[in-house]
């Protein structure tokens, strides 16, 4: 757009938190005023930011409203980034909808949210869309160990996708969770001080549940668990992780969704090498038991019984289907 000079009036960046879209707003706020002429000159006196969120009033509005008419000093345009924009009240919203239909040819609204939902659509219609989306533990991964190389820090693949997996697909909380291990464990970034800090529980105990369970050794399993909390994770932690582990032993199943295991190297083998020991009727049966526990968890007056008894059940699993297909 800006190369063939197709510049929209105004611009709504939405997506979930932690993606880029402000930081794409002030890219773009720069890069349209760039020319080869103007370079060397500081053209962030035509760009203005306005916090919907602590700025969400009418008179936040109007006072864009009157500034909007005055032409830029320096550059073509003058840019007006509004963060959060879902956080403007209806009064804020209809004094913003006038000029917003019929700007002066040298004003562009950028507006950014995470809750595309929650505006207006006459305020959408006036508006080039852009959806942002979850940024993959892959690129994630990689972008790390882009930013630990440049800064000399030691790393092990696991401990980054570590990283990336809890930061749930936004590149921000990455980084301030790369920032936060680089300050506690120095210049090296290993897997097992990555899960120490983060409180996350080693997926090897996952692997060991699951290889029981399809055994059926309630008994290793229940002091597992015991072990498991003794360590100070909370049970329903443990009962979550333990559901996406069985749904990556289900995705491993079939070639076709291996695509789904955002996983290192080294876990996804591991992943498929148990898959392949495991009866997917098993893993469909336990992930439903597992997803009611989920459910029932906390209005559950003693939540390690219950727990522990979908512990048991998921045991039981191979042995109630030996006696079903008995009775039959």
């Amino acid at each position: 757009a800006i190369a063939t000079e197709q510049i929209a009036q105004a611009y709504l960046f939405c997506g979930p938190r932690g993606v880029g879209k402000t930081t794409c707003a002030r890219i773009f706020a720069k890069a349209v005023n760039q020319s080869e002429n103007d370079e060397i000159l500081d053209l962030s006196f035509n760009i203005f930011e306005l916090d919907a969120a602590s700025h969400n009033g009418v008179d936040d509005i109007r006072s864009i409203v009157d500034t909007v008419r005055i032409p830029p000093q320096v550059g073509k345009y003058k840019i007006y980034i509004i963060d959060e924009v879902h956080m403007l009240s209806t009064g804020a919203f209809n004094a913003f909808l006038k000029t917003l239909e019929e700007p002066p040819a040298h004003a562009i609204f950028i507006l950014a949210t995470t809750e595309k939902h929650k505006i207006i659509p006459t305020i959408l219609s006036r508006c080039q869309i852009f959806d942002f989306s979850r940024i993959k533990v892959q690129d994630m991964t990689e972008y790390l160990s882009m930013i630990a190389q440049k800064e000399q820090i030691t790393f092990e693949p696991d401990a980054l996708h570590v990283i990336a997996e809890k930061a749930d697909g936004a590149m921000r909380d990455a980084l301030s969770i790369f920032d936060q291990l680089v300050a506690f464990c120095g210049k090296s970034l290993t897997y097992n001080a990555v899960i120490e800090n983060l409180n996350v529980l080693d997926h090897e105990y996952y692997f060991k549940l699951t290889q029981m369970s399809f055994e059926e050794n309630i008994s290793g399993c229940l002091l597992l668990l015991n072990d498991i909390m003794n360590k100070g994770f909370d049970a329903h932690h443990f009962v979550v992780g333990w559901g996406a582990h069985l749904r990556r032993l289900m995705v491993c199943k079939d070639p076709a969704t291996i695509a789904l295991l955002e996983v290192s190297e080294n876990v996804a083998a591991k992943y498929q090498e148990q898959s392949a020991l495991v009866d997917i009727r098993f893993l469909i049966a336990a992930m439903d038991l597992i997803n009611d526990c989920d459910i029932h968890y906390r209005g559950s007056k003693h939540q390690r019984l219950l727990v522990e008894l979908t512990m048991m059940k998921i045991c039981s699993i191979q042995s109630n289907r030996r006696e079903g297909e008995k009775k039959k």
